[in-house]
């Protein structure tokens, strides 16, 4: 049985590939663990044993539970690591407005989802006169947008407004119905600080033929777009998503700690990068806190973590209502153990911001965003913050893609050949320099990721709906 100890703390070791009592990917004691005892990986505590455990007996959800303190109290200890700056740069598409963008793209933003069909029908009509270096013409349609109210009408006008400020974004035509919640003068409002140029807007109320007048719209853009070209760019301008989906028992053995390392690279090249999943913390919340630049940063982090437990008690459920079924199967048990290896997606840097959900990024280095672990919700709204792409790790696989370009990673070799068709690259080898050379070709337009076809977008939504 070949098998993995991650840490000399660890009472646990993980079985890589399964056994006839142990699954691949799943823990096994390394010692005798008593009922009642903590369950140790990552030389944290994961669990509690809920009964007598033999040494090299499977452990999992038959004979442990979580540990969570759904009251614990949190304090300010830093702790991260200080990197060695560098230069570089990539081929990008310059914006006087900000960032340089990675692809040469337009967006069609429905401000309702009652006009997702003209902006669909709009983006299929479009289509022959595509030409030039632009990447293509998109379609982001959802189904939100009226009968929403409070701070849910406000969350989808701001992350639509949002979405319409990705850097990757060369030009973006907002169409809406005129008679809906989430109406157009709130949308311009919204964007009329960042004086962008590049906006458009009609609502089909107002128009004999929305069709025609939206085509016209198109054309335009695409006669300015079509002649953009590739710069060469500082790295300072390029802002990673960090997410992971379908965990298994390798994703914080292979694919996390491997984003990781690409992470740090990013930020000691001047980038950015994006951490949010805020329930996928929960566990692991200690740790990054540690890691926050300073008080007022740790400050602002221990209120969105606190913000989001009582969120969850409010609505009567647990904070620990996860993993998932799927999580489970693939060998994690708790949401320790799940926490504890999705934060190592972030590296080994400081934490220099937080960021409310639809706010954008604005320092270099890693920042967390408030936003639920859903994975087509986190991915909108780490791309809605300013991400040209999102790193994308899983140990189950999904075809899943956000707006922007969404790499998926595969924590083993089962998932990464039998969904050759999903999964961009194979962390189990652990291949730092292959991933960032992957990332660089990427972002130079050199390589598409596998589901670069596939746009999709999905909102953070809590209240009541009309």
């Amino acid at each position: 049985m070949k098998t993995v100890i991650i840490n000399k703390k660890d009472n646990v070791g993980v079985c890589l590939d399964g056994s006839d009592k142990i699954p691949a990917g799943h823990k096994y004691a390394l010692r005798a663990i008593a009922c009642g005892e903590y369950v140790i990986k990552y030389g944290e505590i994961i669990g509690r044993a809920t009964q007598d455990i033999a040494e090299g007996e499977w452990v999992h959800t038959h004979n442990v539970r979580s540990h969570l303190d759904e009251n614990v109290a949190y304090r300010y200890e830093f702790n991260a690591a200080t990197l060695t700056k560098g230069k570089a740069s990539f081929m990008g598409y310059k914006r006087e407005w900000g960032r340089a963008g990675i692809r040469n793209e337009i967006y069609i933003i429905p401000t309702v989802g009652c006009v997702n069909n003209v902006c669909i029908r709009l983006a299929n009509e479009i289509k022959p006169y595509i030409t030039g270096s632009i990447d293509g013409v998109y379609a982001l349609t959802h189904q939100f947008g009226c009968s929403q109210l409070g701070e849910d009408n406000e969350n989808i006008k701001k992350l639509l407004c949002s979405i319409a400020l990705n850097p990757n974004a060369s030009y973006v035509l907002f169409v809406g119905l005129g008679c809906e919640n989430n109406g157009m003068d709130g949308i311009k409002e919204t964007l009329a600080p960042y004086k962008r140029k590049n906006i458009e807007y009609f609502n089909c109320q107002d128009v004999e033929d929305e069709h025609a007048y939206g085509m016209e719209i198109l054309k335009g853009f695409i006669e300015k777009a079509k002649g953009l070209e590739r710069e060469e760019v500082d790295f300072s301008e390029l802002c990673i998503g960090l997410k992971c989906g379908g965990s298994d028992g390798y994703s914080g053995l292979t694919a996390n700690p491997l984003v990781g390392k690409i992470t740090d690279r990013v930020v000691a090249l001047g980038g950015s990068a994006i951490l949010t999943e805020v329930p996928e913390m929960f566990g692991a919340e200690q740790l990054l806190m540690n890691k926050c630049k300073d008080a007022q940063v740790f400050e602002k982090y221990k209120k969105m973590i606190e913000d989001f437990k009582a969120y969850y008690t409010k609505q009567g459920f647990p904070v620990y209502e996860n993993p998932s079924p799927g999580n489970k199967k693939g060998g994690i048990t708790t949401l320790e153990e799940k926490s504890l290896g999705c934060i190592e997606k972030a590296g080994s840097t400081e934490i220099v911001d937080v960021l409310a959900y639809g706010e954008q990024v604005k320092e270099g280095g890693v920042s967390a965003l408030n936003a639920p672990g859903n994975d087509l919700i986190a991915a909108t709204a780490l791309a809605a913050s300013g991400c040209q792409i999102v790193l994308f790790t899983t140990g189950r696989g999904t075809p899943f893609s956000t707006f922007v370009p969404t790499m998926k990673i595969g924590t083993n070799n089962n998932i990464s050949s039998f969904k050759g068709g999903w999964i961009d690259f194979n962390a189990y080898s652990m291949d730092e320099d292959g991933l960032f050379d992957l990332l660089q070709k990427t972002v130079n337009g050199e390589y598409l990721c596998k589901s670069e076809d596939v746009r999709e977008i999905a909102f953070y939504k809590t209240g009541v709906t009309l």
